[in-house]
């Protein structure tokens, strides 16, 4: 048994990886904001005093859709940076043995090849809108190799794609493209109206497909460099909106409406580097995925869970 700290842990990723852990025996230590604010040292510090981690997955973020990136640039920089600064720094303090971090798609450049390697993650600036926040997250990566190299912290960063999934963010403000298309198009009646006009592309990664690379990643991998986490399927949002409108049974109109921005134009990973390091390969079909998130979404929405 292991003494696990999650950050994030009230999170979609975070519950989902806590139910792991937790069922593959270890003691986890879940870090919810309400409890702990990672921007600041002192809480940090408070924070790795009170769990005494062996083992610490930081996946504690600001983060939303397209809309929400645009509207929160400062934040959304300051705050992914400041708490991945101070997890570093406590877990070098603290002598922790091992630490997992999530990076995120968004940091690799608007018009990296596809699919995008790892190697090519420093060959250009990132997508205007999710910038600020791709940006703090490859400077946690430079952190978390130099505190490698000077302290000899075991630092692992992985750079999932576009997750979803039941307990997925489904606020329309704040939420990505899959919860806000299912919640559209489930209390949908005539007309949905989407963001931009479909082309660009994107892959999906299920969440417990997510969890199971970090788990192999935390105990296979202990290199310096990144390793992307992907599904090997790129799809166009178009065509995306189509998939969960036959799922969701939504037989209304679909109207895109080009004024608005549309993000990265193409978005799709190689995961060959995380399968060949530590045999992550993931499962879930996109289509069964959304199935299954649909269905949490119908059975959830009343209670006042998916919002």
């Amino acid at each position: 048994m292991t003494r696990v700290l999650v950050t994030g842990g009230g999170g979609f990723l975070g519950s989902h990886l806590v139910e792991r852990l937790e069922g593959d025996g270890h003691d986890v230590f879940s870090v919810r904001r309400a409890d702990y604010d990672l921007t600041l040292s002192e809480s940090a510090a408070r924070l790795f005093d009170d769990a005494a981690p062996e083992l610490v997955f930081h996946l504690a973020a600001e983060v939303g859709g397209i809309g929400a990136n645009r509207s929160n640039p400062g934040r959304y920089w300051f705050a992914n940076l400041a708490m991945g600064l101070n997890i570093l720094e406590q877990a070098r303090l603290h002598e922790t043995a091992k630490l997992v971090i999530s990076g995120t798609v968004c940091s690799y450049p608007k018009f990296a090849p596809v699919p995008f390697s790892e190697t090519t993650l420093w060959d250009g600036y990132p997508e205007e809108t999710n910038a600020p926040y791709g940006v703090a997250k490859k400077a946690v990566l430079v952190g978390g190799q130099a505190y490698r190299e000077q302290y000899g912290l075991n630092a692992v960063f992985l750079l999932p794609t576009n997750l979803y999934g039941p307990r997925d963010n489904f606020d329309l403000e704040t939420s990505h493209v899959i919860p806000a298309l299912i919640r559209k198009m489930v209390e949908a009646e005539e007309v949905v109206v989407l963001w931009g006009d479909g082309s660009p592309t994107r892959e999906f990664l299920y969440v417990e497909d997510c969890v199971e690379g970090f788990v192999l990643a935390a105990e296979r991998y202990d290199g310096a460099e990144p390793a992307n986490l992907g599904a090997s399927r790129e799809i166009s949002i178009r065509e995306l909106a189509e998939v969960v409108a036959d799922v969701a049974g939504y037989e209304g109109e679909i109207v895109w409406d080009a004024s608005k921005p549309g993000g990265q134009p193409r978005r799709s990973v190689d995961g060959s580097r995380a399968h060949e390091l530590f045999g992550f390969e993931a499962r879930t079909g996109l289509r069964d995925g959304i199935e299954r998130t649909v269905s949490w979404y119908r059975s959830n929405r009343v209670a006042g869970v998916s919002s």
